[in-house]
């Protein structure tokens, strides 16, 4: 019996130089153009009922039926098996297809499969190396590749041999257009699904890149700190509610010192250390990223932990509020000393990187050591030229060139 399916062609045929009891071994053909190859079908008939041509058992006994039935199945799961890969990649092996088929592909080399034991042991880090939000992008991450993959090829799961630069392309056609998520979110799903690549790389399990060449749409990003006029507002407005003060002072705090939310809320005295000059620095791990920064304090910051000595629980140096409570009075904050900005806390870390350090001529290099960050690259994010800099910079090269160069008449 042959079918085809496109290029495909499926045959199946007595092993005639082995005869066991009366019956041979059936074996089975996989051919796609000029390729072959071939496997044991783990069935057996009698040579004299078999039909070369039909690949099949002649007769309608029990055996017959039997063997036809589950020639049948094969004949089925590989034509399953070569849509699957073709869908994905466009174009599949017969070696591919034969290993698909014969389950060769161990769950550990399935690209959901890895994905979702990096989330399980991600899971376990949560409040010792990460921060539960960082787990739960990467949990969001696996949901719409898993949709993808249904949707799409109509299969539970893929090998991640199989991922390949059209993969890339359709994965991110379907965050954009049919989920609907901008530009950012979309380049972070991406970058998800490329460090599964790296894990399998990193394996042996694949040894090209499919996100070789790719180049995701990457959006304009557009840091929100806060202008020194409008922090100037906020550090003389006398505040009347007592709550709106303490609120006040720990984003105040963040902008001198750039410590993100969870760091500040976990802030220890153990972690204010003094320097052999006498001056004191922050010296934390970051929860979101396990990495280190160090930080002079400076004393409009030193002037905050003073103020707030002895009230927090603990070795805690401030009374944190929660993240919520904490943006709601910024809002109300704002209001209040008209400032015309939709304040959160995490503004304070984009105000002390850009208006605090990189304004005042600080490295960029040293602000992303004091952030904490791994890579320049997201630092980079940070490094917005503002209008006040690029007035005083040009203002100093007008004096460094005044009469310098003449314009002959």
């Amino acid at each position: 019996m042959k079918t085809s399916n496109e290029n495909l062609k499926i045959s199946f045929y007595l092993k005639k130089n082995i005869v066991r009891n009366g019956v041979c071994p059936v074996m089975g053909r996989i051919a796609i153009g000029q390729d072959k190859v071939q496997f044991s079908c783990k069935l057996e008939a009698n040579p004299e009922l078999w039909d070369t041509r039909a690949g099949r058992v002649n007769g309608k006994s029990h055996h017959a039926r039997e063997v036809n039935r589950e020639i049948d199945k094969i004949n089925v799961a590989i034509n399953a098996k070569y849509k699957e890969i073709v869908a994905i990649r466009g174009n599949a092996t017969v070696e591919e297809v034969k290993n698909a088929f014969q389950g060769i592909i161990s769950s550990q080399e399935m690209l959901l499969s890895i994905f979702r034991e990096h989330n399980d042991e991600y899971k376990k880090r949560i409040g010792v190396t990460t921060a539960r939000s960082t787990w739960q992008n990467y949990d969001f991450s696996f949901k719409h590749l898993e949709q993808f993959i249904q949707e799409k090829y109509n299969v539970s799961d893929v090998a991640i041999r199989q991922l390949d630069y059209s993969f890339i392309e359709n994965f991110a056609y379907f965050l954009r257009i049919d989920c609907k998520l901008n530009a950012n979110t979309s380049l972070h799903k991406l970058w998800c699904l490329r460090k599964m690549v790296k894990i399998a790389i990193g394996r042996g399990i694949i040894s090209r890149d499919p996100f070789s060449g790719y180049s995701p749409e990457r959006p304009k990003t557009s840091p929100k700190y806060i202008p020194k006029n409008d922090l100037n507002k906020l550090m003389t407005k006398t505040l009347e509610k007592p709550s709106l003060r303490v609120t006040r002072d720990m984003f105040v705090f963040s902008c001198y010192t750039g410590l993100a939310y969870i760091d500040m809320y976990n802030l220890t005295n153990q972690q204010i250390v003094k320097n052999k000059d006498g001056s004191l620095w922050l010296n934390i791990t970051r929860q979101k990223t396990g990495s280190d920064a160090v930080i002079p304090i400076l004393d409009e910051a030193l002037n905050i932990v003073e103020k707030y000595k002895g009230t927090a629980s603990g070795d805690k140096v401030f009374p944190m509020r929660s993240k919520c409570l904490i943006n709601t009075h910024l809002k109300e904050i704002a209001r209040i000393c008209n400032v015309e900005r939709n304040l959160t806390f995490h503004m304070a870390r984009h105000t002390f990187a850009t208006e605090i350090c990189l304004t005042q001529g600080v490295p960029i290099e040293t602000v992303s050591r004091m952030l904490g960050h791994k890579d320049l690259i997201v630092t980079q994010v940070y490094a917005i030229v503002t209008h006040s800099k690029i007035e005083e910079d040009m203002i100093a090269l007008s004096k460094k060139i005044n009469g310098k160069y003449t314009l002959v008449s």
